[in-house]
């Protein structure tokens, strides 16, 4: 059986998106992470599959590459409005509108979220500074911009051993549903960031990486808004004013198209 997929990135965060709006595509979390392994499969970050919806145009649900599904990816959505031309996305950290500018897609986030049940925490801490370290990490802001995140400012991001860290900061227990991780130093131009992302690891960008520290630093009174940020991967603009939607614009690749053999995946 096989089944057509896209290849896409956003500054070089990778997906393989398969539309299933007329056609169903089982999932599971072994043929996520066979899709998504780079020696035997097609090799990506993260796998979408748009379904259909009955509150937006389409339904997009999002894997990672160890198999576990996650509620929002910021640069796959920007991917999913360019390749369909759509102008509202269901997603699992909200309902989410987007529109190409002038080669770029802007896609309208949300509100950000800091209360410590919508990160979420294991128990009540202050969101602004959590009183915790690890190594020279310390005190990082929490923010849910459809998925969690912790956002450290230091002076100089590539001090930071990010991959080594990473994975413990990922799996404390103070964070039930696993949690993202920026490092991040303002500079003269706008913010310089590293992310590692829940179930993937290290990426060239992570779009919601973007949207939370664009958010932290703005909120720290670091930075005000519109933000850029720039990744590994490349650049994206991030604009948020205090009570209101956090705006992410930046672009969408695509690579090429192809088939997926599922018979030799499993």
């Amino acid at each position: 059986m096989k089944r057509h997929f896209h290849k896409m990135h956003g500054l070089g965060n990778d997906f393989v998106i398969v539309d299933a709006r007329s056609e169903p595509f089982s999932m599971s979390a072994d043929r996520a992470r066979a899709i998504a392994d780079r020696r035997t499969g097609v090799g990506c970050d993260q796998l979408i599959v748009l379904e259909p919806s009955d509150a937006a145009d389409l339904k997009m649900r999002i894997w990672n590459q160890d198999g576990g599904e996650v509620e929002s990816c910021g640069n796959a959505t920007r991917c999913v409005f360019a390749l369909t031309g759509v102008g509202s996305v269901e997603t699992g950290g909200g309902l989410l509108h987007g529109s190409n500018e002038a080669g770029d897609v802007e896609v309208d986030m949300g509100e950000p979220r800091f209360d410590w049940e919508a990160i979420p925490l294991a128990y009540p801490m202050d969101t602004a500074a959590l009183p915790m370290a690890w190594d020279e990490l310390a005190s990082p802001r929490a923010v849910n911009v459809g998925n969690p995140h912790v956002v450290f400012f230091v002076d100089d991001l590539d001090e930071v051993p990010l991959e080594r860290i990473g994975p413990t900061i990922e799996n404390d227990a103070a964070f039930p549903e696993r949690i993202n991780v920026n490092v991040a130093s303002v500079g003269a131009d706008g913010i310089r960031l590293r992310t590692f992302e829940r179930g993937a690891g290290l990426t060239l960008a992570c779009g919601t990486g973007a949207c939370a520290t664009a958010v932290a630093a703005i909120a720290s009174k670091r930075l005000t808004s519109p933000v850029r940020i720039t990744m590994p991967g490349g650049s994206l603009t991030i604009a948020w004013e205090p009570g209101g939607s956090v705006f992410m614009r930046g672009g969408a690749t695509h690579v090429f198209s192809g088939e997926l053999d599922l018979e030799a995946l499993s």
